[in-house]
């Protein structure tokens, strides 16, 4: 047997996939838990694929070299070492029969396994994580998603430490030993590929309820936690028993085991994940309590329950054929937890928030190194493409065909794609056909959105005829080259359009309704609308039908117009943002060249209009009234000038509070209550609107503001207060109170984690000068610990993608913080490594200065040897654009 180090990563590509060489008909395992080891028996029963070729194709066997192979036998007879051969991460065993029971022996020791893949120990716990190829860490076994298989497990525990023994199924049989330790079995009756395998060994307790499915079945549910974190855990019980409904109504899909149950982890480096039967999460994702979490962590924990719960059909009923179809789960899935969270909160809300996430990070990814299709082509290693081009531009494409079809067509083709693919492992082509199949639609082009990289641009146009009453919309698309793919064919782009009068009503198209959807599907094409009796300003892109990026030469004025009249919510947000965007745009070039800052007037009067009709949504008004972000200002710049960008920005905020004071004022007062906290629609939007008017009079720095800031923050009985007032204060010049505050919050919640994470983020944010020196210090704090991917999310990363102005400090001294961080944890922890990169692999946006200052960073990780494959593709891809 031999063993090797992979020095050159391989590249794996789409067009090399063949089907596997053997099928797994049953696995058991049997997992012996020790403090310092743990030893795993597995025996699997293989059969040779008839799909394969290949009749003398060896077993190919998947294994992290951290594994030690005790024993290898087949059908009982125990092979030596030149019965296989062990390369890098794969055992390779020749000459089998059709038919064979393999049995394998590992030891491990999850204790030490800092990656957080496999098997290993998250604060006494043992958990597992195995997507995306985590299983290998723990057997040797074919840890391909298309490879599906009955799992029988045995967890063998010692019972005074680990009393809670779960994996996926149901629980079939238990029982205790001589020697203090206990078992129970578990058993999955639904074949599973090995990613969605689970383990949980632990003190843990759980909270309990029932569900009953609309056949009547009796589902048990459970969710664990630490004793101490019991009375967070309701709101994630809720949300869980609203999405059971939810989706048997919506989807028709029904739960199918005797017993759901979600466990609580601290030590994770994803939200959660949707095992079969076994939903393990990080407890930013599930523990929520008003005096503990803000309204957007209330909001996180019901869609993320709701997402991982919904995989139970789309990811684990239907799986994926192969990584590279990893949006097939995770688009359609986080459009479907999208639907959930729109109707139990506000849609517009919901779609605003998307959207600014889809066009401030998921744009800029598509025009970074690391820009690749929704169905990607190639790649090293699978960790680093849990992207959002995955998430959230997969969600957007599956949202394209529910808009084109409409919403009882689609429901149709995801009943035929669930029905067709039950307990199969399928593609996107497969899902898209289920579409076509229902709808007798051509959707070939449509697929172009799977197969293509990029964000397309589309300019439009519009020509009114009086005299014919005749209007036409030109469009024009493109999709700019990218550091993957040239050329681009023209998409199937959805543009949902409505026309206003001058009054600011609804001019009834095609049928009388008041949207109609066009789809633009050439490189240029026109629309016409006839019967229109008046010039209209149109509406387009309404609801965001498309992940494109529209040009429309709007005046101002017309601007203006749509944010008061336009009965498209998310158009009259945008129409905000394209107002502030253009006059902020504009203040950058003066800012740059020395001119003094002068604001228009036109956004103010807009804002002021807008906080004057009593009759908006609070939730929406709040959205209107936020300035486009620092970050969106940046992904929209040719070349980034992040001092410029920031010194605007805080110009336009301080201008408008300046000038708007005494209305925010009133806000604030109005929507201030000594009402029981709750974490319903009409509530958050409430305290949305009331901390965003906070923030703008704390932007004038005057002590009678920062007066009700220290009130809010003494008097709060909720975590959203609290926090926004903390945030402001410790953001603020008043340096005295900011310390204050910052103790106060800290002596009182150190011991809950979470809201740690909170005080280090707020911390981390602060964009004062000598930023950098203030989180070094947080690092020797006692509250931060360096192995936990929370704590580094909150304090490094929260540094580094969101204090612009002091992580691209001249010096950059920024730069040279982060490459420290990756250099450690990219031995310590991969995948949080190669997630940090960001921020360095886009150096070529900002100035030559300052990108030969970023790629130079980059260059001294390249060199500092051993690096993973998650940090080298990353790094590669990056140093070579």
């Amino acid at each position: 047997m031999s063993q090797s180090m992979i020095e050159q990563p391989n590249v794996i590509y789409l067009k090399d996939y063949e089907v596997p060489a053997f099928l797994v008909e049953q696995t058991e395992l049997r997992f012996e838990l020790e403090e310092d080891q743990a030893l795993v028996r597995s025996q699997v029963r293989y059969a040779r694929n008839p799909e394969s070729s290949n009749r003398q194709h060896p077993l190919l066997l998947d294994g992290h070299e951290s594994l030690e192979l005790q024993r290898l036998s087949i059908d009982g007879e125990v092979l030596s070492e030149k019965d296989y051969r062990r390369v890098g991460e794969q055992l390779s065993i020749p000459n089998l029969p059709d038919h064979f029971t393999l049995e394998c022996i590992t030891r491990i020791e999850p204790q030490n396994n800092t990656a957080l893949e496999g098997l290993y120990k998250s604060d006494g716990m043992f958990c597992t994580q195995c997507e995306a190829e985590g299983f290998r860490r723990i057997t040797f076994y074919q840890d391909r998603p298309d490879v599906m298989a009955l799992f029988e497990t045995i967890v063998v525990a010692d019972k005074q430490r680990y009393p809670v023994l779960l994996s996926n199924g149901n629980m079939v049989d238990a029982g205790d030993e001589d020697d203090g330790r206990h078992w129970v079995k578990w058993q999955d009756p639904f074949p599973k590929p090995a990613y969605l395998f689970a383990l949980v060994a632990g003190d843990l307790e759980c909270i309990d309820d029932r569900f009953t499915t609309a056949s009547g079945r009796h589902v048990s549910l459970k969710i664990f936690a630490e004793t101490k974190d019991l009375d967070k855990l309701d709101y994630a019980m809720t949300s869980l028993k609203q999405s059971m409904k939810w989706d048997e109504e919506v989807y028709g899909r029904e739960y199918d085991l005797d017993i759901f149950m979600i466990v609580a982890v601290d030590f994770f480096n994803m939200g959660a994940m949707e095992n079969k039967g076994l939903n393990i999460f990080n407890t930013s994702c599930v523990l929520a309590h008003p005096e503990t979490t803000v309204d957007a962590g209330f909001q996180r924990v019901e869609a993320v329950v709701a997402h991982e719960y919904f995989h139970n059909w789309s990811g684990n009923r239907v799986t994926c054929r192969d990584w590279f179809q990893l949006s097939l789960k995770e688009g359609f899935t986080v459009f479907r937890d999208s639907q959930f969270s729109a109707d139990m909160n506000s849609p517009t809300v919901k779609r605003i928030e998307d959207v600014a996430l889809l066009r401030t990070a998921q744009f800029a990814e598509d025009a970074g190194p690391m820009a690749h299709p929704v169905r990607p082509a190639s790649f090293i290693e699978i960790s680093n493409f849990y992207t959002l081009t995955i998430y959230e531009k997969g969600c957007e494409v599956v949202r394209m065909l529910h808009t084109l079809l409409g919403a009882e067509t689609f429901r149709k083709g995801s009943d035929l794609y669930f029905d067709r693919h039950d307990g199969q492992a399928v593609t996107t082509d497969d899902f898209v056909q289920a579409m076509a199949d229902v709808s007798g639609r051509d959707l070939s082009r449509f697929k172009l959105w799977y197969s293509q990289s990029g964000t397309p641009q589309v300019s439009v146009t519009g020509e009114y005829d009086a005299e014919h009453q005749r209007y036409t919309l030109h469009m024009r698309q493109s999709c700019p080259a990218t550091a993957d793919m040239a050329t681009k064919q023209p998409f199937l782009i959805p543009v949902a359009v409505g026309l206003l009068d001058a009054q600011g009503d609804d001019i009834p198209l095609t049928g009388g309704q008041t949207t109609e959807v066009l789809e633009c599907v050439a490189a240029e094409q026109s629309f016409v609308f006839d019967n229109i009796t008046v010039e209209p300003t149109p509406s387009l892109l309404r609801d965001f039908s498309a992940p494109v990026k529209l040009r429309f030469p709007y005046s101002r004025e017309q601007l203006v117009f749509l944010m008061q009249h336009d009965s498209d919510g998310f158009n009259r947000w945008d129409a905000a943002q394209q107002l502030a965007v253009g006059i902020m745009s504009e203040l950058v070039v003066d800012y740059q060249q020395g001119r003094t800052l002068v604001l228009d007037s036109a956004l103010i009067e807009a804002y002021r209009q807008i906080l004057n009709d009593a009759s908006l949504d609070k939730a929406m008004v709040a959205k209107v009234l936020t300035l486009p972000s620092e970050a969106y200002l940046s992904e929209l710049a040719e070349v980034i000038d992040v001092d410029a960008i920031h010194q605007v920005h805080r110009f336009v905020k301080d201008a408008i509070a300046t000038a708007l004071a005494p209305l925010f004022l009133q806000v604030y007062q109005a929507n201030t209550s000594a009402e029981e906290y709750s974490p319903d629609a009409t509530s958050v939007a409430r305290r949305s609107l009331k901390n965003l008017a906070l923030s703008y009079l704390m932007t004038t720095e005057q002590p009678e503001y920062l007066a009700l800031a220290l009130q809010q923050f003494k008097q709060a009985d909720n975590m959203t207060d609290s926090q926004a007032a903390l945030t402001l204060i410790a953001h603020s010049g008043f340096e005295a109170e900011a310390a204050e505050v910052l103790a106060s919050f800290y002596q009182r919640w150190q011991s809950e984690s979470l809201v740690v994470n909170q005080w280090l983020a707020v911390q981390a944010s602060d964009p004062k000068p000598d930023a950098l020196a203030r989180v070094e210090a947080l690092q020797q704090h006692e509250a931060y610990d360096a192995s936990n991917p929370n704590k580094i999310r909150s304090l490094v990363s929260v540094f580094c993608a969101q204090n612009m102005q002091n992580f691209h400090n001249s010096d950059g001294s920024g730069y040279r913080f982060l490459a420290d961080q990756i250099i450690v944890l990219n031995k310590q922890n991969p995948q949080i490594a190669s997630r940090l990169l960001t921020p360095l692999t886009r150096w070529k946006k900002y100035s030559a200065e300052q990108g030969a200052l970023m790629k130079a960073e980059l260059q001294r990780i390249n060199n500092s040897g051993d690096l993973s494959r998650d940090v080298f593709e990353v790094l590669s891809k990056s140093l070579a654009v």
